[in-house]
């Protein structure tokens, strides 16, 4: 199977874009590393989102400018970030009370697969020499009330992520509620992948045979 070329679909900013639209005003927020950092740039005007992050800090602000940021200041993944007027630090305990808690809103993450049940691998590919780089994800994906997963829809082989049954250790059963890829938008239901929006100009046909599990159409 061919990889889609880089002008077929969403850029990682776009997808980072559609995604943002979509989370409630006033909602607290953890956002993964990676392309999940990106959706803090494109929340919609209007809209106010309180972001957390599992080191112990509510109310996280933008990455500072090159060069200008705290090393004491920094995000779970060690990237350097600010503190809204109003930010609060706690305990990486309470952090995780917080999570396990049911607190947390919406959890944005990456993903190496994603089950049509919802099961999620997104922290080992399982071989001897893996690193795994599991850090909250499992906490989140059981306590968050929401988990959002965005990705590209194949991997760089041009393997499906979006499948049938996860191949590689699973981070959680049935945590995923909605999909986010350079191709699609879908959701998971009791009857498997549903798409809920198509990348301008994709055709279902072609999110079809990317995708290692059937998927449904739009409703």
């Amino acid at each position: 199977m061919t990889q889609p070329t880089n002008t077929t679909g969403w850029t990682r900013e776009q997808m980072a874009q559609r995604l943002a639209q979509d989370i409630p005003n006033g909602s607290y927020v953890n956002l993964g590393i990676g392309i999940p950092e990106l959706v803090a740039k494109f929340v919609p005007e209007g809209r106010t989102l309180i972001y957390h992050t599992e080191n112990g800090l509510l109310g996280m602000g933008p990455s500072p400018a090159e060069g200008q940021g705290d090393p004491e200041l920094i995000n779970a993944g060690k990237r350097h970030v600010t503190a809204n007027p109003g930010a609060a630090f706690f305990h990486h305990a309470d952090s995780f009370s917080m999570i396990r808690g049911g607190h947390i809103d919406l959890c944005v993450l990456g993903a190496m697969q994603v089950s049509k049940d919802g099961d999620l691998a997104n922290w080992s590919t399982g071989e001897p020499d893996a690193i795994p780089a599991v850090g909250g994800a499992m906490d989140l994906v059981a306590g968050v009330k929401s988990v959002y997963v965005i990705t590209q829809h194949c991997t760089k082989t041009g393997d499906p992520k979006l499948v049938d049954s996860c191949t590689y250790p699973l981070t959680g059963r049935g945590v995923i509620n909605r999909i986010y890829t350079d191709l699609a938008v879908i959701d998971v239901t009791p009857d498997g992948f549903r798409l809920v929006e198509l990348s301008p100009g994709v055709e279902f046909e072609y999110v079809q045979q990317r995708t290692g599990a059937p998927l449904l159409p739009i409703q």
